[in-house]
């Protein structure tokens, strides 16, 4: 399964500034992002849960053959038999959600599949993901931009506000596709950035690659 932009750019931004302990990646696919805070941070922790049998196989094995395998264990599991399950709560959670969206459409029904927001619907993580969070703990996620409101209405609901919030553009002309939230069970100011990843073809802006440089092996 090829690395996605998406799960890139949250492990790359994703906070551990607040020296999580444990950390849990919802939805973990190939485990790329969980494999970056290994990279990132000295989390002696580093949880992953993914149903998919096909993700999961893969994500275990790039977890044994990293550095960090000592410090990562994928679950195979739903969301809803983690959550009834696992006793420990979280210092980081992290989650690059399937959603469905027309631009992820295509003639591959399984990928399509994997896409649907019906998978994971956005009330059923934030709540999830509110009962496995620390008090002191911090939710990260990244969603398209249109869905922005709505995800930070319904986790109000949940007792989890955001702090920070990074818009994503393609291109400096170009509409805000992706924003990265970060919420914790703390109210604060929103502090707000946005990031423009290329301004022609392959060319990448020096904010897009002082974030994720550290994890390219070509950048």
């Amino acid at each position: 399964m090829k690395i996605g932009t998406d799960g890139v750019l949250l492990g790359a931004w994703a906070s551990t500034q607040h020296n999580p302990f444990s950390i849990l990646d919802i939805g973990a696919g190939t485990g790329i992002i969980a494999l970056m805070l290994a990279q990132r941070c000295n989390a002696e922790l580093i949880d992953a849960l993914e149903m998919d049998d096909d993700a999961y196989e893969q994500c275990v094995d790039n977890f044994e053959t990293s550095p960090w395998g000592d410090r990562l264990f994928c679950y195979h599991a739903s969301l809803d038999e983690f959550v009834d399950e696992i006793e420990d709560q979280y210092n980081l959670i992290i989650s690059n959600p399937p959603f469905y969206s027309e631009d992820f459409k295509s003639d591959n029904e399984q990928r399509d599949l994997a896409r649907f927001s019906e998978a994971l619907p956005f009330d059923h993580l934030i709540e999830s993901a509110s009962k496995l969070l620390s008090e002191d703990g911090v939710f990260s996620v990244i969603i398209p931009n249109k869905e922005e409101n709505l995800f930070i209405n319904l986790a109000s609901n949940f007792n989890l506000f955001p702090n920070r919030i990074l818009h994503v553009k393609g291109s400096p002309t170009s509409d805000i596709k992706r924003s990265l939230m970060e919420f914790s069970f703390r109210e604060s100011d929103i502090k707000k950035e946005t990031l423009i990843i290329e301004t022609g073809r392959h060319e990448y802006t020096q904010d897009y690659i002082n974030l994720t440089k550290d994890f390219y092996l070509k950048m």
